[in-house]
């Protein structure tokens, strides 16, 4: 077989997966009761304690994930590991707490164990598994059925589709209490200072800015060969124009400056900035996210923004912020 006639079937057969994939997912979708979904979120919202996550192999992987997801969006969360918890670690439970447990099958002999202690801890079972019919479905206190008509496995062995379909869930389930808790921006900041998250949650235009000292401004009135000297030395790429109050009257960019020239030569450089600028430019708050600053210069590739005036609430100019020094704080 050439290479050629060798990637074309490397590139059917993962065509012929992912059709698979989505016959698969669209199957969980269009089965999954949604009802199971209220009781539950009203357990969890009325629970006092402390939400447990177990399963074994690949499931136990996805238990550790949702209950990260939790941790992190404002819900008490913890992977319970199912053997250490037969050793020991069922101390930590307590009647006010609920067990999630992960199983497709709901048949796992290390899960099963943990149902009666589990029941004399005095603390609240729910499964969350494909078979309805079950030991675990049938021991639990609440199932929630996630339905999962074959693996992708070509055996219909390997967890690939059960394993999605219980993060799926873990991930609508901790999405759904973040927004009935009104779970904040701030608080979603607090619980992740370190790397681009927490970067995008907490910085704030302030925090990059040039203030108004650093800022090029100018009046409407000037003559371009006038504040040209400003313009060039503050190296901002523009230059604010202004009222007599600080009030935001536009903005004159090297853009602008570029057009000017083609059109009228350097007879522009007697006429007023006013004349030349750009009115009514996009603008934002010193204690909006400097994240939120990037998107909205980056919102019109048609129009690409370089640099925003940094207004208070009388649109006045206190700063501008530079699309470079977003970029360079790691945005």
């Amino acid at each position: 077989m050439t290479s050629s006639g060798f990637l074309t079937k490397i590139v059917a057969m993962f065509k012929s997966l992912l059709a698979k994939q989505k016959l698969h997912l669209d199957y969980y979708f269009e089965h999954f009761d949604s009802t199971a979904c209220d009781i539950l979120l009203e357990k969890i919202l009325s629970c006092d304690g402390v939400l447990y996550f177990t399963g074994v192999g690949k499931s136990g992987f996805i238990a550790q994930k949702i209950a990260a997801t939790m941790q992190s969006t404002g819900t008490k969360a913890f992977f319970l590991h199912p053997i250490d918890a037969l050793h020991g670690d069922l101390g930590m439970v307590s009647q006010k707490d609920l067990v999630f447990i992960l199983s497709k099958s709901g048949e796992t002999e290390e899960l099963l164990q943990l149902l009666p202690s589990i029941r004399n801890k005095g603390a609240q079972v729910i499964a969350l598994t494909s078979h309805k019919t079950s030991r675990l479905a049938k021991g639990s206190d609440h199932c929630v059925l996630l339905p999962c008509e074959n693996e992708l496995c070509p055996f219909d062995l390997a967890p690939t589709i059960s394993t999605a379909v219980q993060l799926l869930f873990g991930d609508v389930l901790a999405m759904a209490l973040m927004e009935k808790r009104g779970f904040s921006i701030d608080q979603f900041a607090a619980n992740h200072p370190a790397g681009r998250i927490g970067r995008r949650c907490a910085l704030k235009v302030r925090d990059l800015m040039l203030d108004h000292v650093r800022t090029p401004l100018c009046l409407s009135d000037q003559r371009l060969e006038e504040i040209l000297i400003d313009f060039t030395n503050k190296r901002c790429g523009c230059v604010i124009v202004i009222d007599g109050q600080k009030h935001l009257k536009g903005i004159f960019t090297d853009g602008d400056l570029r057009r000017a020239l083609q059109e009228k030569g350097e007879k522009v450089l007697d006429q007023q900035v006013g004349a030349l600028m750009t009115s009514k430019p996009k603008t934002i708050s010193s204690e909006a996210l400097a994240w939120d600053a990037l998107k909205l210069m980056e919102s019109d590739q048609k129009h690409p923004v370089t640099v925003l005036p940094v207004v208070d609430d009388n649109q006045e100019v206190i700063g501008i912020v530079k699309l470079h020094d977003l970029i360079q704080a790691g945005l």
